[in-house]
């Protein structure tokens, strides 16, 4: 009786899992597979034999047809990986004539040699103008066309560098590399053989506009290579059959099939890349970089031509620690360093050089031998000249500080050997150097501002002394007597000399 319910069971269990399917997961597994094979073997794809799971000679004739089409648009991607010449060569594609001069406009050389004929001030304002004038070129919609036509390249670049030889191979052993005057044999094989490479295959293709007109990639590639590197036409075919392959879901099929996963299903997701925007920056980014050269070899030039009519030179070291060559020690750190090295250097230079010689003797005759209308009047020149002297001693002191063997100095260099393994001497000597550059910096603006008032009490001086009733110095004639050269030459000199010094500091000194 047992056997008879037994069977019973059974008989209403294989009606009931007819109707409804089965609970048992590898039974409706089973099922789902058979259905797949079955609507496969229906279909004019004769690509698999799912009794024998074997992958057939048709699937292969299907990837060498489509090898022969897209092999030299392979080897124009595979010879050129890097992307931005391809975002590069479609914005390029899109610009009209107009827009492309306004481009050019924005080159290097052209800003260079603009920059020849033009000031910086006036050429910068021109750069922003053209700059202004490209982007208001360039609406959404535009820049959404280039976009999508640069996602659908790099797609089908994605497609064109799929690994067609290595999967053709394993059908046929005896196959080269883009040898298309050999005829395959191709065999069939495991299926289990290119799964993998068949799932890499419907990523690829699937995340292909399939659907969209290629005319446009199909004309950049012209222009690209000159010639069509895939013909339109051959083309066109091929996305006919993709799509019809696509909608039939014969490759998922395949694959269901071969993996024994009736849920497979492939996943990508589709992504656009701004290209637009981040080249336009680009733009903006080397015309800044290129004005900015500019601007640094004009004041290179004239701090040189300065240099020269100053000292005779323009190597002028005076200064022995807070140098140039010390900045090379912060720099491997990727820590600012001595900011303010040069102008500081030049002052120094200046006060030592012209301070102490030749405006000291001027100084000391106008001052000493000069019969001054008033006190006063002497005073602010005096006062100048005394302040001049002692921030040349308080730059001498500030560098000293800085030598390895003084307090601060071996500070500096000791939280500089702990700062890439410890963030708070890093922090330190960051606080350490701003302090340090803002004290050159005082230094640097204290001497020009004194250097300037004393040229102005120099010039004053020198239109007095052209007066028929001279109203800050009395006797002027009686000075001469003590001079070889005239005071009115050796004046003219010094404030020619403060002028074009000041000239020079204000290269270097911060714009307010």
């Amino acid at each position: 009786m047992a056997n008879e319910n037994d069977t019973g069971e059974n008989f209403f269990q294989k009606i009931i899992s007819a109707i409804f399917g089965s609970a048992d997961p590898e039974v409706e597994k089973r099922r789902l597979l058979k259905a797949i094979a079955k609507e496969l073997s229906h279909s004019k794809y004769k690509f698999y034999k799912f009794p024998s799971e074997e992958a057939l000679p048709p699937l292969a004739k299907f990837f060498h047809d489509l090898y022969k089409i897209i092999a030299p648009a392979q080897l124009m991607f595979q010879s050129n990986q890097n992307p931005n010449t391809f975002k590069f060569a479609v914005i390029d594609f899109m610009l009209n004539e107009k827009q492309k001069q306004m481009v050019e406009l924005l080159t290097e050389e052209s800003i260079l040699e603009r920059s020849k004929t033009i000031p910086i001030s006036e050429l910068k304002a021109k750069i922003n103008e053209n700059l202004a004038s490209l982007s208001n070129e360039f609406d959404i919609e535009k820049i959404q066309k280039i976009d999508r036509l640069y996602s659908k390249l790099m797609l089908f670049s994605a497609f064109c560098t799929f690994d067609y030889y290595f999967l053709l191979k394993k059908f046929d052993s005896n196959l080269h590399e883009r040898d298309f005057n050999y005829i395959p044999r191709f065999e069939t094989i495991r299926g289990e053989y290119i799964a993998d490479d068949l799932k890499d295959f419907v990523t690829v293709a699937w995340s292909m506009p399939l659907s969209d007109d290629w005319n446009d990639m199909m004309a950049l590639l012209r222009d690209l290579k000159g010639v069509e590197p895939v013909a339109a036409a051959v083309w066109a075919k091929a996305l006919t059959k993709l799509r019809d392959m696509q909608n039939s879901q014969i490759f998922e099929k395949v694959i269901q099939l071969i993996t024994h996963d009736p849920s497979y299903a492939p996943l990508f997701t589709a992504k656009q890349e701004r290209v637009f925007e981040p080249y336009f920056e680009k733009l903006k980014t080397q015309a800044d970089l290129t004005l900015k050269k500019v601007e640094q070899e004009k004041t290179n030039s004239k701090a040189e031509n300065l240099l020269n009519e100053i000292f005779g030179t323009t190597v002028v070291l005076r200064l022995k620690n807070y140098t140039e060559t010390a900045n090379l020690a912060f720099e491997k750190k990727m820590i600012q360093g001595y900011k303010y090295h040069q102008p500081l250097n030049y002052i120094k230079a200046f006060l030592i050089d012209y301070l102490k010689k030749n405006i000291r003797e001027f100084t000391d005759l106008i001052l000493v031998r000069g019969k001054w209308v008033t006190a006063t009047l002497s005073g602010q020149m005096s006062e100048s000249y005394q302040t001049l002297l002692s921030i040349s001693d308080q730059i001498t002191e500030f560098d000293e500080k800085l030598s390895d063997e003084a307090e601060q100095g071996m500070k500096i260099k000791n939280l500089l050997i702990k700062a890439d393994r410890d963030k708070e001497a890093g922090r330190i000597i960051r606080s350490v150097l701003k302090d340090t550059n803002e004290k050159a910096l005082f230094l640097i603006t204290s001497g020009a501002q004194n250097l300037v008032i004393f040229a102005r009490t120099v010039k004053s001086l020198l239109e007095d002394r052209e007066k028929a009733q001279p109203q800050m110095l009395i006797n002027w004639k009686e000075l001469d007597r003590f001079v070889d050269k005239p005071i009115r030459d050796t004046g003219v000199e010094i404030y020619k000399m403060i002028h074009q010094f000041i000239q020079l500091i204000q290269l270097y000194i911060p714009k307010e």
